[in-house]
């Protein structure tokens, strides 16, 4: 089939989970067409062609919180300088490319696109799981009115898919049909790491400059070996007991495997990461970010991790001491690389190939 893939740009998690997606396609012999915003398009055209720029929906952060006022008038401002470019690159594909489905990772021109031209819609995802589940109190009820809104939001993004399926390593109650949920999306570079378990922490956070933090970890007496914190180096810096370390996929991946446990945000790509290779995992979301703190309550829920508003030493210590019981409850986690979704999907577009 002829496939238009749209990709959110707001976070790499998105982009990093369809090129997985994009990658299974083609290799069943799919012609695809990617429509992407802001840093997706780059990380996918450097592993595909036909990837396509669209002016997409961006946030705004300051302080680790999502400055909302700020990000409308941005978003607003930009989308109306950029509508006409938008027009013009559809006029375009649709003149060279002419597809008979779309799959959308959250992307609206995509989703619009294939809902105006009388198109099967896919949805592949993780947000969606905010409005087509139930979602125990004991989860929600803390930030209700954050979920209100962000359920809102969610629905309205891509009403009236096809199929919604839904990444995720906990599964609530679904409450919407033509919604099917399946494990997180992995990388081969995860798929084929072993894990062992080491005596260091892996610690990812993009704030530089947090003295408190450094004292933090170094009053752990564990060594932390740290991503993000110093984004100038080009070379380990080591304090002690803590490792400063400059991004690498190959070596952040292999600190994961071997960790002891992780300290992160609370984006979804890599708490899946974590739960899929067993690791123990501090989320601490960006504030304001509802899928975030989802994610991190659930994690805690789950037994596989812990959620804490703020890093500091009393929650990174009280972490620390659970790691053992965290690590019982993560023992039992499996799942089949990425064959459920992929055997869905395939099932699903040669129905729609076939017209049925």
């Amino acid at each position: 089939m002829k496939i238009l893939y749209g990709v959110v740009g707001e976070g790499m998690g998105h982009a990093m989970r369809s090129s997985v997606v994009i990658e299974h396609l083609l290799s069943e012999g799919h012609d695809i067409h990617v429509m992407a915003s802001s840093r997706a398009v780059d990380y996918l055209q450097q592993r595909f062609d036909n990837v396509h720029m669209i002016a997409g929906l961006h946030i705004i952060y300051e302080q680790n919180r999502v400055r909302l006022g700020k990000t409308v008038w941005s978003n607003v401002l930009a989308g109306t300088e950029a509508l006409p470019d938008q027009i013009q690159a559809y006029f375009d594909l649709v003149s060279g490319f002419e597809p008979e489905a779309v799959v959308s990772d959250f992307e609206s021109w995509t989703y619009l696109f294939g809902r105006l031209h009388g198109l099967p819609v896919v949805s592949i995802d993780n947000m969606q799981i905010i409005n087509r589940c139930w979602h125990p109190d004991a989860v929600v009820a803390a930030d209700l009115p954050d979920f209100e809104i962000t359920k809102a939001f969610v629905k309205s993004k891509l009403p009236d898919c096809d199929h919604y399926y839904v990444t995720t390593f906990f599964y609530p109650e679904v409450r919407k049909e033509r919604t099917s949920l399946h494990p997180p999306i992995l990388r081969k570079v995860v798929l084929d790491a072993v894990p062992e378990r080491g005596d260091h922490l892996l610690v990812y956070q993009t704030a530089e400059g947090n003295d408190d933090l450094a004292a933090a970890l170094a009053a752990t007496g564990l060594e932390c070996r740290i991503y993000g914190m110093r984004r100038d180096l080009t070379a380990d810096a080591t304090e002690g007991r803590l490792v400063y370390r400059p991004f690498s996929e190959r070596t952040f991946i292999d600190d994961l495997r071997t960790a002891r446990a992780a300290i992160a945000g609370g984006g979804f790509t890599l708490m899946g990461e974590c739960v899929y290779l067993r690791k123990p995992m501090l989320s601490v979301p960006v504030g304001a970010q509802f899928e975030q703190i989802l994610n991190a309550r659930w994690l805690e829920a789950l037994g596989y991790g812990r959620h804490a508003s703020a890093l500091g030493r009393d929650s990174i210590a009280a972490f620390v001491e659970g790691i053992p019981d965290m690590e019982a409850r993560l023992s039992s986690y499996r799942q089949d690389g990425n064959k459920s979704l992929f055997t869905a999907l395939d099932a699903h577009l040669d129905r729609l190939s076939a017209g049925v």
